[in-house]
């Protein structure tokens, strides 16, 4: 059985864009480079020609990567629960460091920690999902320290 993945209603949308640009814009584009390039003779030798179906090879597996997670994805709705849930802004304050963090809550192609969107299935989304505001948990990261941490908000 295929994975589901979790995704937020914009991280949805942005693939479907990135979809639409790789067929309509870019596999035209590097059709054009092949013609140019089969167009300048010998294919043995043809830097172009090999960069370009390279680039052809790169596309057609993106489409193809694309296609399958936007048919096997779960769009996550905006959840009235009080809960922290995957699409829920949380603010937590690690303890102790007295360091308060503003996280987005997203499944895990969407996650990019320097953006601030953590992963349901990171250490720390792990232990925080399901909680209550003021919950206080005890988590450990991936390099093995242990962090408590107080939710203070969740959106």
């Amino acid at each position: 059985m295929e994975n589901t993945f979790k995704l937020t209603e914009a991280g949805y949308e942005k693939l479907k864009l990135e979809l639409e640009q790789l067929k309509e814009v870019d596999r035209k584009t590097n059709l054009e480079a092949l013609k140019e390039a089969r167009a300048q003779g010998d294919l043995s030798e043809n830097a172009d020609y090999d960069a370009a179906r390279d680039e052809q090879a790169r596309i057609e597996a993106r489409i193809k990567e694309i296609d399958n997670i936007l048919k096997h994805s779960e769009i996550i709705k905006d959840s009235t629960s009080k809960t922290v849930a995957i699409g829920k802004t949380v603010t937590v304050r690690f303890i102790g460091q007295n360091i308060e963090k503003t996280y987005d809550l997203v499944g895990h192609l969407e996650a990019n920690p320097l953006a601030g969107k953590i992963s349901n299935e990171s250490p720390i989304g792990r232990a925080i999902i399901g909680m209550k505001k003021g919950s206080k948990i005890t988590y450990k990261s991936e390099t093995g320290s242990e962090f408590k941490i107080e939710i203070l908000d969740i959106k």
